[in-house]
């Protein structure tokens, strides 16, 4: 599929940033969705927590993709958080949705975030696409913000969920925080270790979006995962190697739940998530290795 003009939602963070300067690279307009005052014609305004959009700005747009949501590991989960973590999301892909929906040309494709906590803890136990949604705040949220997309759905455009995993990079999420702590030589395993983590570089990440942006006939959930998750304790001793610094400093369990809180479930938890269905759709990872993605970031 041809893409030019591309609506993007969350432009501003992690994967979102990385997102549209490969899309500006290749040539293609991006209009970025903004809470404050549109500065130009490539802004267009929104308000995601009241299910707010400036329909009008998203006409003419061949695709809307929607990475917007407060930051699941940002701060401790207190209920206002937990409020605000699903008020972002829930309620700007109902908005986004709706307003796609609404347009007398709707976009051919949209593509709305999800993630690997739609599962839940799944110890040892291999999930992919066909596997339930698990119990707790984050599967429950995982259900309710793609079911957010049903009026996209329902007009007939092409609709992605990304099930992202740990994302490797320096600017942001889970490892934008290890990376310093590792460097210092202050990383470690968290709890015993065993826990899997299923993790994708950065420009994996970036890709699979395009490729399930530009491969007509993709559509449900996608889990952007790299296809061997690996354990804590392996993912450890990966960053010790390529920092070439020492791995000595464990975090018991009782002291990441003392400090972190509910949060520590989703650090704790086990992940051990594939990627079927992208692989499936004839994905290529660049770097499906945890070294490369590290060397990568």
């Amino acid at each position: 599929m041809q893409l030019s003009r591309i609506a993007v939602a969350g432009a501003s963070g992690l994967i979102g940033s990385a997102l549209t300067r490969s899309l500006t690279a290749d040539g293609h307009e991006v209009v970025r969705l903004v809470r404050r005052e549109p500065g130009d014609e490539t802004e267009v305004r929104w308000d995601p927590e009241a299910g707010r959009v400036d329909t009008a700005g998203l006409a003419g747009c061949d695709a809307v993709v929607n990475l917007a949501g407060a930051g699941v590991g940002s701060r401790r989960w207190t209920d206002a958080y937990k409020k605000r973590i699903h008020d972002s999301r829930v309620n700007g892909t109902s908005a986004l949705a709706k307003a796609v929906a609404s347009l007398d040309k709707p976009p051919r494709v949209f593509v709305n975030g999800s993630a690997m906590g739609y599962y839940g803890e799944t110890g040892d136990r291999v999930v992919d696409e066909n596997s339930p949604a698990g119990q707790g705040f984050l599967p429950e949220l995982c259900v309710e913000w793609e079911g957010a997309a049903a009026p996209a759905q329902q007009a007939g455009v092409r609709t992605a969920f990304t099930r992202t995993g740990l994302v490797v990079g320096r600017g942001g999420g889970a490892w934008g925080k290890l990376f310093p702590l590792f460097q210092a030589g202050l990383g470690g395993r968290m709890g015993d270790g065993r826990q899997y983590w299923s993790f994708i570089a950065l420009h994996d990440e970036v890709a699979a979006i395009r490729h399930l942006l530009e491969t007509d006939g993709l559509s449900g959930p996608f889990n952007l995962t790299a296809p061997e998750p690996l354990t804590n304790r392996e993912i450890t001793e990966a960053m010790g190697r390529v920092l070439h610094r020492p791995t000595l400093f464990a975090v018991p369990a009782p002291v990441l739940r003392s400090v972190l809180g509910e949060m520590a479930g989703d650090v704790l938890g086990s992940a051990r998530v594939r990627p079927t269905r992208l692989l499936e759709s004839g994905f290529t990872f660049a770097f499906p290795d945890i070294e490369g993605a590290i060397r990568a970031a």
